[in-house]
């Protein structure tokens, strides 16, 4: 797995001469009190820009797609103090500023470059990954993150917090701030504060992601997914319009009874510079959750990855690309984080003083989902006259209490629920007693750290576009160690999110529409007929057939639960649940993922020091209690 990683001297010792480093790393960068590697990192994806002696200087490590003098004016803005303008360059990368202050070091606000740091004798250890810094501080795994990742939603679980005790997150869109004789801390980048239009914003968006695609795809034989979808539609056709790629499609027979195909195939043959790739998931053999038998030969990631649970039909829809060459397989990951919004925007836009067409829009709302009106306007009353924290803490309550969830059928339940602040799932049930306390404790340290002023769609929106984040990290971990191959999001990037932002959740759609930002923005560029697509393929009935077919495999998993030989879960009746997916029934389908894959993760967790550390010395420094 790669990552960067590196060591500061806060003034109470010395890590220039400090025993240990990152297994097979370069050296990056080593001047006075910091040092930085990368491992598995090309030696192109390493850029420095320096001034004269004393002057800062500026590292963006991975894919930084900034021009030579988009680079050098970021360096000279930080050298002038601005140094905020540094960690807004194109592409998706780590950022570093150095200057006479000291180090200051960022990820992106979607969080698929996430920045991570633990305390130590010397200074602070901080990495792009949680996992060697755990297994240097010999730091266990944190179980109510792990717990609370399938069992609450509207809840903050990480925080700054990592999926490991001791080890700290720095939160997607902050920067880690160290300078000697000062305690680290981590300071919130700022983002464009100008509210934009609909009308204002849209050629900004396009802009934008014209140009996180275009400038991916100059570098040599490029591939791309081609779901059919509006997203993957639009990042295909902006990459052939540069050039030659190989777009693939994957299908079954559930899937191929949706209109995916139809649109795929007419995008690929209007398109003269496309290549079109099919794979059929029944030819092929391959379905979800395949390939789990075996723990210990699956690839490891930083974090619990959904993407197990799909590795096999991941290795047959990336087959052509790899067998194509590609140096870069594009994705249309995030866009219903940019494009489209969430169903709590309304009440931020009733906060925002437009009362009445909230009103009309929440009633758009239960109208398009086919619920009760009134259930669904009282929720959205209840949410706005209530503070975050204090839904925090009731949720606290009702978990340590082991409060029964109830999981009402009917969609107007369902989509009331939709504008809660926060809510459990229906996987609380598999608790134990522990397990519901250290859920809650966790929920309880979120209602006490929460401030008051947040809203609900922007909560939601930030949440939500992390969680994808972390799923396209995992998933270009897992791509390059199994198949060689980089994946980009190029709608996860830092401009495209600020571009796509900058206009209010409630602006971005409309009731009753499907992706009007991505037609006001693209007319013209990409094809009419996609961006006029209403509909949008589910894929419950593909992931039910994978789970029934591979239910003995993910039965042992559950059998061998490490969170039930801890006291947290109680296995019975999560293998309960399995069973009655197995069989068609109702059941917490994402959090039974969820719990395969997290219970995956921690039996190859990979803990030894010497794992993802050499010691260059024989004198060993010791992590400070």
């Amino acid at each position: 797995m790669r990552f960067i990683a590196g060591t500061f001297d806060t003034g109470r010792g010395s890590w220039a001469g400090s025993d240990w480093r990152p297994r097979e790393a370069q050296d990056v960068f080593a001047d006075g009190a910091a040092r930085i590697w990368a491992t598995g990192f090309d030696p192109g994806e390493v850029r420095r820009g320096s001034g004269r002696r004393g002057q800062a200087e500026l590292l963006a490590i991975g894919c930084c797609l900034a021009t030579r003098e988009e680079f050098s004016a970021a360096r000279t803005a930080a050298e002038r103090g601005a140094w905020t303008a540094a960690m807004r360059l194109p592409g998706s990368s780590l950022t570093v500023v150095r200057d006479r202050t000291g180090l200051r070091i960022a990820g992106d606000r979607a969080g698929t470059v996430t920045v991570y740091w633990l305390p130590t004798r010397e200074g602070v250890l901080w990495a792009t990954a949680a996992t060697p810094l755990a297994a240097f501080a010999q730091a266990e795994p944190n179980p109510a993150v792990l717990l609370g990742a399938f069992t609450v939603r509207g809840v903050d679980v990480l925080a700054a917090d990592s999926h490991f005790h001791t080890v700290r997150r720095v939160p997607p869109g902050h920067a880690l701030i160290l300078a000697p004789g000062r305690q680290p801390r981590t300071e919130a980048l700022p983002v464009p504060s100008a509210v934009t239009s609909f009308e204002e914003g849209a050629p900004a968006v396009r802009e934008t992601i014209t140009a996180a695609v275009g400038r991916r795809a100059v570098a040599g034989p490029i591939s791309s997914d081609l779901s059919g979808g509006v997203d993957s539609g639009t990042v295909t056709s902006l990459a052939a319009a540069c050039g030659p790629l190989l777009a693939v499609t994957y299908t079954d027979a559930r899937m191929g009874e949706q209109d995916d195909m139809r649109y795929a195939e007419r995008i690929a043959h209007d398109h003269p510079q496309i290549t079109h790739a099919t794979i059929d998931g029944a030819r092929a053999g391959v379905q979800h959750f395949d390939g789990l038998q075996d723990p210990a030969v699956l690839p490891f990631t930083d974090t619990p990855s959904f993407t197990l649970g799909l590795l096999a039909i991941k290795a047959a829809q990336l087959g052509p690309a790899t067998t194509h060459g590609s140096r870069a397989h594009l994705t249309g990951r995030g866009g219903d984080d940019v494009l489209d919004a969430v169903p709590t925007m309304v009440i931020d836009q009733y906060r925002a003083g437009h009362r009445r067409e909230a009103l009309r829009r929440t009633a758009a709302f239960a109208r398009t989902r086919r619920a009760a009106l009134w259930p669904v306007l009282g929720q959205a009353a209840r949410t706005q006259r209530n503070l975050y924290p204090r839904a925090l803490a009731a949720l606290a309550d009702t978990i340590n209490a082991g409060s029964e969830h109830t999981a009402q059928s009917g969609p107007g339940t369902s989509s009331a629920q939709m504008l809660t602040w926060c809510g459990s799932s229906a996987a609380t049930t598999w608790l134990t007693r522990a397990g519901r306390a250290a859920v809650a404790d966790l929920v309880t340290a979120r209602a006490q750290s929460a401030p008051s002023d947040t809203t609900p769609g922007a909560l939601h929106e930030r949440l939500a576009l992390e969680l994808m984040g972390d799923g396209h990290a995992t998933f270009d971990q897992i791509s390059r160690q199994q198949w060689g191959l980089p994946v980009h999001a190029p709608l996860l990037d830092n401009l495209v999110v600020d571009a796509c932002h900058a206009i209010p959740g409630y602006a971005r759609t409309q009731p009753g529409d499907f992706k009007p930002l991505a037609r006001a923005a693209f007319t013209g560029h990409v094809p009419d007929y996609l961006l006029q697509r209403r509909t949008k393929t589910a894929f419950t009935s593909s992931l039910f057939a994978g789970l029934r077919a591979n239910a003995p495999a993910l039965r042992r998993i559950l059998h061998r639960s490490l969170l039930a030989q801890a006291g947290l879960l109680d296995g019975a009746r999560a293998l309960a649940s399995l069973d009655s997916a197995a069989r068609g029934e109702g059941a917490p389908l994402a959090a039974l993922h969820a719990l395969i894959v997290t219970e995956l993760w921690l039996a190859t967790l990979p803990t030894a020091r010497s794992t993802w550390w050499e010691q260059t010395t024989a004198h060993v420094q010791e992590v400070a209690p």
